[in-house]
């Protein structure tokens, strides 16, 4: 079996497909990966074929949040020629396969290309908000004018965003589609999903609300095991005192002043400080010897070791977090992330800020109550519901033998 996987996103977005590249690898399958540019190096490390994908995209990680959205005719001239770039892409990566896989959002193109080849497609999810479902409401995208909604009816809110889909997508995509002779695409959010997508999130932590739904399958969070050591730096300060705090915004765009802020938090109670720079390059400013500013590491390693950790909201920072037994503050910022912020709050594992730029005293508060005692044991408690095997479940259903000839 060989199998094309494809991706566009930040690091939350290309792990897990990683990770389940790894997976079939182990398993016999045959894979490469298309992603990004800027995870070139490391899946070339895991050697795992890879072919980039796009533009390079860590630069937009030191934009500030506040910067003004792309214009209608910018964001058309910007789709425009992605989606042209998937199908050069995708089209030559895809020479030889059995099936291609899309894991998030972005590559509409991933589906036309599959049959334009006569081979099955597969469109994962990583998070149980971003699927249709008259249990929830869409993740809201405020960069397209769309503010978070907390009353209104499900129903119109999902027609709402097949409308944004069409008109976001559809005309790049079907000026694709009609030389390759494929028929219109009239509904680009089912085409992307189709009519049975897979949700790579675990069923504790983000459950599909219907269960026993068959349109579903939900394989559990696609993990990749790290087993790289922690610097020496790292090493040192962790055993130079009480466990610290994680403060971490990934690869997402930063609110102002946010390292100061953090450091400020950690110090009103008494806690030292750990910030990850990102692609936002954080970093403490005093240099004082309370907090250390570290670049990329095992997660796996490090977050066992800390009192809390507080962070955007990505799905793979929340799990993480929630396998190593560690309380969570959520600072959401926009799609899925309010989504994990209320799920870590709902189930008693740490504290949701309220989305935007926090302030000293707003994150002090929420850190102090992650760090409650009852709020650790339930996030300890947490840690032995996780599941670890969904990239192994996903793996076998791909290599299973019935699987190219099922609908």
């Amino acid at each position: 079996m060989r199998v094309l996987l494809s991706t566009i996103g930040s690091r939350g977005d290309v792990q897990p497909v990683v990770a389940l590249a790894v997976r079939l690898r182990a398993l016999g399958g045959d894979v490469r990966v298309c992603a990004p540019p800027d995870f070139g190096d490391w899946i070339g490390d895991l050697r795992i074929p890879f072919v980039p994908l796009g533009p390079e995209l860590r630069g937009t990680g030191k934009a500030a949040p506040t910067a003004a959205p792309p214009s209608p005719e910018q964001r058309r001239q910007m789709v425009t020629a992605t989606v042209a770039t998937q199908f050069e892409t995708l089209s030559a990566a895809a020479e030889g396969c059995d099936v291609i896989v899309t894991g998030g959002y972005l590559v509409p193109a991933a589906r036309s290309v599959a049959e334009r080849r006569g081979v099955r497609y597969v469109f994962a999810g990583y998070c149980p908000a971003a699927l249709p479902s008259r249990h929830h409401a869409p993740p809201p995208l405020p960069m397209l004018g769309d503010p978070p909604v907390e009353d209104a009816d499900n129903g119109a809110l999902w027609a709402r965003d097949a409308r944004r889909w069409n008109d976001t997508w559809g005309e790049a995509l079907n000026s694709h589609r009609a030389p390759l002779g494929l028929p219109p695409v009239t509904d680009v959010r089912g085409h992307l999903f189709t009519d049975r997508p897979w949700l790579a999130a675990d069923p504790v932590l983000g459950p599909w609300p219907e269960p026993g739904d068959p349109r579903v399958l939900q394989t559990g969070a696609w993990i990749l095991p790290d087993e790289r050591p922690l610097s020496a730096e790292l090493e040192a300060f962790l055993r130079a005192g009480e466990p610290p705090v994680y403060f971490g915004f990934g690869s997402i765009r930063a609110p102002h002043d946010l390292a100061k802020t953090m450091v400020e938090a950690a110090r009103a109670l008494g806690r030292r400080a750990i910030v990850l720079r990102g692609w936002a390059d954080l970093a403490p400013l005093d240099g004082e010897p309370d907090c250390l500013s570290i670049g990329e590491v095992n997660q796996q390693a490090l977050f066992r070791r800390v009192a809390a950790v507080v962070h955007h909201g990505g799905a793979g920072t929340t799990t993480a977090a929630a396998r190593a037994g560690v309380p969570q503050v959520v600072i959401p910022q926009h799609f899925d992330q309010h989504y994990w912020a209320r799920r870590v709050a709902g189930l008693g594992a740490g504290t949701a800020h309220a989305p935007g730029a926090p302030t000293t005293a707003s994150l002090t508060e929420a850190l102090r109550h992650a760090l409650q005692p009852d709020v650790a044991a339930r996030a300890t408690a947490l840690a032995g519901e996780i599941r670890t095997d969904g990239a192994d479940a996903a793996a076998r259903r791909l290599l299973a033998p019935d699987f190219r000839r099922s609908s």
